[in-house]
């Protein structure tokens, strides 16, 4: 879940506060991160359908940003 440049992206519920899902009257958005070489687009389709599935409303989803990838060990200088 990704909650925005200043975690502006949020649902808060009672005595909590939920990360990268914003929901709104007509939609429902959820900003998430993806990890490097990940399908974007089966990615969103399948957070779609999750998210469908308890919504009762449109869902958007937002890949906010990607991690890198891991390199196998520190940065040698050539």
């Amino acid at each position: 879940m990704h909650s925005g440049r200043i975690g502006e992206v949020a649902t808060y519920l009672p005595g909590r506060r939920v990360a990268g899902v914003r929901v709104r009257a007509d939609l429902v958005e959820v900003h998430v991160t993806a990890n490097w070489g990940s399908d974007l687009l089966p990615l969103a389709d399948a957070i779609r359908l999750a998210a469908a599935s308890v919504a009762s409303r449109t869902v958007h989803v937002v890949i906010q940003d990607v991690l890198g990838p891991i390199e196998d060990g520190p940065a040698t200088e050539a």
